[in-house]
């Protein structure tokens, strides 16, 4: 699962049944997945998906979207454990976001890289110690997916087709064998899943 590094590269996403990560109405139409992103299941999978992980890496989209989210969420007593504790990772954990247009980080302990993502996690790699999670940017996650970088799958599967919209394995992929090694099944019929790349 992992190289000579010992850095396993991981990635977060929620997808619909037919396998979308966003609808028909475009990159915010998320409509067949927010109704199930605070849920039992989707909490403890939000715990899972950031133990052992020391970089997160992000498309600009996400970067921009979690910053306005998520550093209220880390000092908000009212809130939910999980998510605190996801919500202070993200706000201390080094993050390197990849855009060609930004030109300051929009977080503190981010920087910037205007470069392929696969020559990003090659360096990152070579680099460093823990887990690298692309945490929900398909941007990055697709590409990482064609050059077969991706050692681990996290994903929320939401129990509806959307019918439209971006999906997530586009034809074309190289083929990989995949082994779950966990699942957890919630009321409303989301999954949780975790997939380890097979090499």
């Amino acid at each position: 699962m992992t190289d000579s590094t010992g850095r396993t590269v991981t990635a977060n996403i929620c997808l619909t049944l037919d396998g979308r990560y966003s609808g028909p109405g475009g990159p915010g139409d998320m409509g067949a997945i927010v109704p199930y992103a605070a849920t039992e299941v989707a909490r403890r999978h939000l715990s899972r998906i950031w133990e052992g992980a020391t970089t997160a890496l992000l498309g600009r989209r996400n970067a921009e979207g979690f910053l306005g989210y998520w550093p209220s969420v880390a000092t908000d007593e009212a809130a939910d454990l999980r998510d605190r504790g996801y919500a202070k990772w993200l706000v201390d954990v080094e993050k390197v976001v990849l855009s060609s247009t930004l030109t300051e980080a929009p977080w503190a302990r981010t920087r910037i890289v205007d470069a392929p993502a696969v020559d990003v996690v090659r360096e990152l790699k070579a680099t460093g110690v823990g887990d690298i999670l692309v945490n929900s940017s398909s941007s990055v996650i697709k590409p990482l997916l064609h050059a077969d970088l991706l050692d681990r799958l996290y994903l929320m599967i939401t129990p509806e087709i959307a019918g439209g919209g971006r999906r997530l394995f586009d034809d074309g992929l190289p083929a990989s064998k995949w082994f779950p090694t966990h699942q957890d099944a919630g009321e409303r019929g989301e999954l949780a899943l975790v997939y380890d790349r097979v090499r």
